[in-house]
Parts: C-alpha cells; sequence; structure tokens
C-alpha cells in the first residue's frame, strides 16, 4: 500500500543514521517519507548551461563552469585556515576557497593539466576579482559533461539549516536523500483526486508530480507539477472550509432577527450622525438578511481605518434589541474598548438604551452592576475585553457578538462566547486591517465577507511624505506652522519585542530632543509608551485627547485606540522598522477631524530594496486593500494576518501573493463538488475523501466554533 510506504519513519531511510534521524525531525519536522517528499524546492537553477570565467559578473545568481586545476595552497591558520583552488578554462581563472574541510580538499584537488572538472556555486567579487566559496565540485564525466550528475538539467534548492549543513544534509544532501526514497522499488503514491478533476484541469498524476517537482526533466513539466501540487493543496484547504461552513449552516440554527423596530428606526430617523455611504447601506443589508434568515451568522466585516464599521455594528446591535436581544462588543485592548464605548454610548445618548462596559480594571461595585443587569435583560449592549469571557458574566438572551480586531482572540476564547445562550449567537467580526482577497478566502474561507470600500464623504485623504533624518529641521519647522494652526502631533517609535531595552532608549532620546526644539511652557510635550503603569499612560492619552499638550511622543501603543480629530500630523519615526500593515494603521490615527491632515515617514538613507518600496507604496496610495496586497507579497500571509490560524496558512508549495488564479478555481471547484456530492459518498470521490480524512485527521473540530 501506498500509504504503508509514505508513513515510513524516515529513520528507516539508508544514508540515515540516529543523529540524522534526529536532526531532520527537530529542524525540519521530518519524521516520515511522506514528510521528506513534501518538503518542496525552494528555487531552481539550470544546470544545462556553462559559463566561461570571463562572462562571471554581478548579475549573475550562480554559475556552472568547466575547467582544469592549475594550482593550490592553504592559507591562514587555526580558525582562519582555508584551502584555495587556481580554476582555469581557456578564457582566465579564478579562486576556488573552502573554508570548511580545508585539509580534505587540499588531500583530494590537486594540480592536474588532464583532469577537467565542474564547478557549481554563488559567485562574489574581492578586490577587483571573482571568486566561488564552497562550490559544488566534480570532475567531468559522461553524465555531467551536459549536466550536473545525475540530477537534471533543473536542479532544486532545499532550505536547510547550520546543524543540518553540518551532518552532511546541505540542499545537496537532502537531494541525496529525496532521489533515494523516489528510486526504492516500493515508492508508489496513491491520487487522490477524482477522474473527473483531473481531466477538467488536464493535472499531471500526483505520483509524477511528485517526482518532477523534485528532479524535473524539463522546464515544462516542473511548471505542470507545480500547478497540480498547488492546485491540491488549496483544494483540500477550501475543502475543509467550506465542509465546515455547509455543516454550520445545516446543524447550528440561528435566531431569527424577524423585524426592525424602534430602536433602530428611531436612532436612523433621528440620531444618525450623518448620511450612511453606499457601502455602509449594503454591508448594512447584508448582515441584517444574514441574522434574519434562521441560520447563524459567522460573518466578516473588513473596512479601512475610517471607513465607519462602529456604526454599522451598532445599527445591527440596535436589530438584535428590536427582537429582544441583548449585544456585546469584545475588543483585544482597554484602550480600544473605551473608546468603543465613549463612540456608542455618544451615539445612543437620550434613546433609552443601557450601554455599560466590562474591563479587567473594572472595580467589584462595577462588575457587580454589569452582571445584575445583563442577568435581568435590563443592560442592553455591553462593551469590553477579554473580561466578557469570565464564567459569571451571564446574559439574559445574548444574540450578537461582535468581535474587532478578532485574530488576536484565540479561537477557544472566542468558543467561550458562543456558549453565552442556550444556542450559538450571531457573531460579526470586524477587521480594521485590509485583508486581501486570497488571504481572506483562506483564513476565513468558512465565513461571508463584507466590505467597506468606500470612506465617509467630505473626509480629505491624508497627505503622505517620505523624508530622511537630514530633513529634520525642516520636518520641525512644519510642526510649528501646525502648532500654530491649533493642531496637534503624532510621533511614533517603533516598538520591536527583541529589543525592548533599545526601543526605550529610542524613544527617550527622541523625546529628550522633541523636549529642546519644543520647549515649555510654549509647548507642551506628552510621552506615551509599554513600561508606563497603565494609570499614568491613560493619564497622558487624556491629556492629549482634551487638547493640553500639542505633541505625543509614543510607541506603537496609539497604533488602535485614540482618537483624536484635532491631531492632523503623524510622524513615523525610522519607519523602515515597520511592516506596511502597521504603517497604514498609525497614519489612520490622523484625517479624523475636517482639516488637512499629514503623515510623515522618516527613515536613514540605507533603505534596502524592500524598505524602498513600503515607502513608495505608502506615499502613492491611501488605499488599504492595495497596502495589504503589497504587504502580502514583501512579508508573507502568517505575518499579515498576525497568527497562524488552525495550520491554515500552513502551506508546503502554494503562495497566496503569486497564486490567485490557483486558489480561485481550487475554491470554485471545492464549492461544486460540495453542492453536487454533500457528504462525498459518490464512489469517484472515494480518493478525495481517503486524502481528506488523512490530511487532517489530527485537527481539532472547530467547526461549529469558527
Amino acid at each position: 500500500m501506498a500509504s504503508a510506504f509514505l508513513h515510513t519513519p524516515i529513520d528507516y531511510l539508508k544514508g540515515i543514521w540516529t543523529a540524522r534521524a534526529d536532526m531532520l525531525k527537530k529542524e525540519l519536522r521530518i519524521f516520515t517519507y511522506n514528510d521528506l517528499l513534501r518538503f518542496y524546492p525552494f528555487r531552481y537553477v539550470d544546470r544545462s548551461k556553462f559559463y566561461k570565467i570571463n562572462e562571471v559578473n554581478d548579475t549573475l545568481a550562480y554559475v556552472q563552469l568547466k575547467g582544469k586545476i592549475v594550482g593550490t595552497q592553504m592559507l591562514g591558520e587555526k580558525r582562519s585556515l582555508r584551502f584555495v583552488a587556481k580554476f582555469m578554462d581557456d578564457t582566465g581563472k579564478m579562486d576556488l576557497v573552502w573554508f570548511q574541510g580545508a585539509k580534505w580538499f587540499s588531500e583530494n584537488f590537486k594540480p592536474d593539466m588532464n583532469k577537467e572538472y565542474v564547478v557549481f556555486g554563488r559567485p562574489t567579487e574581492f578586490k577587483g576579482k571573482y571568486n566561488i566559496a564552497h562550490p559544488d565540485i566534480e570532475p567531468v564525466s559522461d553524465e555531467n559533461a551536459k549536466t550536473v550528475s545525475g540530477m537534471g538539467a533543473l536542479q532544486g534548492f532545499y532550505n536547510s539549516t547550520t546543524k543540518l549543513t553540518a551532518r552532511g544534509l546541505d540542499s545537496k544532501g537532502i537531494a541525496k536523500l529525496l532521489n533515494t526514497v523516489i528510486s526504492m522499488p516500493g515508492y508508489q503514491i496513491d491520487e487522490c483526486l477524482s477522474p473527473d478533476i483531473i481531466s477538467r484541469f488536464q493535472l499531471m498524476s500526483k505520483e509524477e508530480a511528485v517526482r518532477q517537482i523534485h528532479f524535473p526533466r524539463t522546464t515544462d513539466l516542473l511548471k505542470k507539477a507545480e500547478f497540480r501540487l498547488k492546485f491540491e493543496e488549496l483544494f483540500f484547504i477550501q475543502l475543509k472550509l467550506l465542509k465546515q461552513k455547509s455543516l454550520r449552516e445545516k446543524t447550528t440554527k440561528g435566531f431569527v432577527f424577524s423585524k426592525v423596530g424602534d430602536y433602530f428606526n428611531n436612532f436612523y430617523t433621528n440620531y444618525l450622525p450623518f448620511e450612511l455611504t453606499g457601502a455602509q447601506k449594503r454591508v448594512t443589508k447584508e448582515i441584517r438578511l444574514d441574522m434574519g434568515s434562521g441560520k447563524q451568522m459567522n460573518r466578516l466585516l473588513q473596512g479601512d481605518v475610517g471607513s465607519g464599521k462602529t456604526l454599522v455594528a451598532l445599527l445591527n446591535m440596535l436589530i438584535a434589541m428590536d427582537n429582544g436581544f441583548q449585544a456585546c462588543m469584545m475588543a483585544p485592548t482597554e484602550i480600544l474598548a473605551n473608546q468603543h464605548f465613549q463612540t456608542i454610548s455618544e451615539l445612543v445618548k437620550g434613546q433609552n438604551i443601557v450601554v455599560d462596559i466590562l474591563t479587567g480594571s473594572k472595580k467589584t461595585k462595577h462588575r457587580k452592576v454589569v452582571h445584575e443587569q445583563l442577568r435581568s435583560g435590563e443592560l442592553h449592549i455591553l462593551i469590553g475585553t477579554h473580561a466578557l469571557l469570565e464564567d459569571d458574566v451571564i446574559f439574559k438572551n445574548l444574540g450578537l457578538v461582535v468581535i474587532d480586531e478578532q485574530h488576536r482572540f484565540g479561537v477557544a476564547q472566542r468558543a467561550k462566547m458562543w456558549a453565552k445562550n442556550s444556542q450559538p449567537p450571531h457573531v460579526l467580526i470586524m477587521s480594521a486591517t485590509p485583508i486581501p482577497r486570497t488571504l481572506a478566502m483562506t483564513l476565513y474561507g468558512d465565513l461571508d465577507v463584507s466590505t467597506i470600500d468606500e470612506m465617509p464623504p467630505g473626509r480629505k485623504s491624508i497627505q503622505t511624505v517620505h523624508r530622511f533624518d537630514t530633513h529634520r529641521d525642516r520636518v520641525f519647522g512644519f510642526m510649528r506652522e501646525q502648532i500654530a494652526l491649533g493642531r496637534q502631533i503624532y510621533i511614533v517609535y517603533p516598538l520591536i519585542k527583541e529589543s525592548e531595552t533599545m526601543d526605550y532608549k529610542d524613544l527617550m532620546d527622541g523625546y529628550e530632543s522633541i523636549a529642546r526644539a519644543f520647549p515649555m511652557p510654549q509647548y507642551q510635550v506628552s510621552i506615551v509608551h509599554g513600561q508606563m503603569k497603565p494609570e499614568a499612560k491613560d493619564y497622558e492619552m487624556q491629556r492629549f485627547v482634551k487638547g493640553e499638550t500639542h505633541i505625543m511622543v509614543a510607541t506603537t501603543v496609539i497604533e488602535v485606540g485614540v482618537n483624536v480629530p484635532n491631531a492632523s500630523v503623524m510622524i513615523i519615526e525610522s519607519a523602515e522598522r515597520f511592516g506596511l500593515s502597521q504603517l497604514h494603521q498609525l497614519r489612520g490615527r490622523v484625517g479624523r477631524g475636517a482639516e488637512q491632515s499629514y503623515c510623515i515617514l522618516m527613515t536613514s538613507y540605507k533603505l534596502s530594496a524592500e524598505g524602498k518600496l513600503r515607502m513608495e507604496t505608502m506615499v502613492r496610495t491611501n488605499d488599504g486593500f492595495e497596502i495589504a496586497e503589497v504587504d502580502l507579497k514583501l512579508r508573507g500571509p502568517g505575518d499579515l494576518a498576525g497568527t497562524t490560524q488552525s495550520g491554515v496558512l500552513d502551506l508546503s508549495i502554494a503562495d497566496l501573493a503569486k497564486d490567485a488564479q490557483i486558489l480561485y478555481a481550487a475554491r470554485n471547484m471545492a464549492q461544486e463538488l460540495i453542492s453536487d456530492d454533500p457528504h462525498l459518498t459518490k464512489p469517484e470521490n472515494a480518493p478525495i475523501v481517503q486524502f481528506f480524512n488523512s490530511y487532517f485527521r489530527s485537527e481539532t473540530n472547530w467547526s461549529k466554533i469558527s
């Protein structure tokens, strides 16, 4: 059986001994033959091309040469000992250098004008001459005169580690292990897709795809293997998500919010602060229809900073109240919970609606009142942090849960909210970080998605500029002009967990510099950072909110939660140390009033290519979805999401930034399959069921609470 072969422990593979096996398990999580076969190359190099020494230049990542060793020498001593071979072809000479294994190479590679070698490696320039450190080298043979020995023209490169390399398991060593597995008599991989899917997408067989992904015979076969394996990986992820959604819809009934009554109509007619945008009206209708369908709603509401998600959430809370239910909103921090409480309390003032807040810092007396009013039903809307998850927080009739910035909550934590009523309440998840469509489909493919893609009218676009440190005097001058106009300013320093001490020093140095440039009593400066006590932090923030200070010097603790319409300038120091999504979130702290707002990105002149792209993107656009797409390409889905959710993003070969079309095709196919065969009982789908159960058998089933 193919499955038995694939699940053979890696310890039994020829060329593996205990130390190597233990290292593969620890470093790469390779436990079986199957794990090894799913450890795909991260790039390929064409070994069919040979260069001449005089053709080597800076643009070539790798070169393959053919020539002779005409001289050798040992240089240095002890740790600096190295073996240098003079390598020559008919166009010139270059050095081949080995720092590790120098003695072995000196004994095995002697000058010989009658012996020709194939050399492959990465060229580097040193003092105007090119050399190759630790190249692959082997004598020319009939096999490798055209390509590298036995491996084919396209050679895959595998990620390795220092510890593995020390055990002989560098990229080449891993390739040899793979070649051993694929060459074994028992090598067999069962098909895991139906004949219909294989035929429709003209897919290569699974067994051939695995062979070609590791040892491709041609570029065309490599592309077909990549497509097959990417499609398969994305197909099974989408099948899992859609099965979860289908199961939840069939087994989990939702409260029916059948009417829109006085609470909603009174607010909408008499208290709505401004006309809703078309996007707000559209998503409000989508959510209302969902909550009236009889199915439990699980919907993601995404929209840019300032697009009006909180107002949409409130409108739907009012619909819950019109149907005799309570609502709650859970936020990841006290700052954000307090902001939501203040915003919603202000919006419903004078409307006989009871709103309260529950956070970890609330005193026992306040908690008792909240608990009593919740149980009696007197409290309509409760806003809070993780404190809402406590067992003694008991609702009379919870019908709608709104979760803000949900990726900061664990799945099990969110699940506790669903147990707050006899059947799960409707769930609305809000994200202020725009999520690229491919990532949303993969992270939240079992949810329905509503998008607010329109900003409220009259809001001026934030002007963003990039300035180098040498322009600081000009920036200070601009700040004085803005303060003279009555505006306030944020100055944010990076906070990187690995170096909080350095970050604190950066912040304090910056604060002292600002204090000198903006002296008291003409200017007032606040400072906020993570090492402050909560009460001191809140005091400084409130001073800024009230307009008592002109400048707030802070770390990223102000990324969410501070809403100061009068703040019109955001200065981000060392902006190159931030990701794009975080830069966009910080920029969203300004632009909340009627005046023109500005974001100034301060960097040093030494910027990487990626750093330059981030700055250029921020200056070019305010569109959070466009920024998120660029961020996905730069940082990858795991970083962008903030957390890898239930292993969904642990992709072996697919790339969400590059494989959007494959993802759409895979999802459509999975959707069609479930519609045609909901329980996957048709004989032709047996391979799919068998692989699906094997692939996901170790995962917890969160389908009813995701």
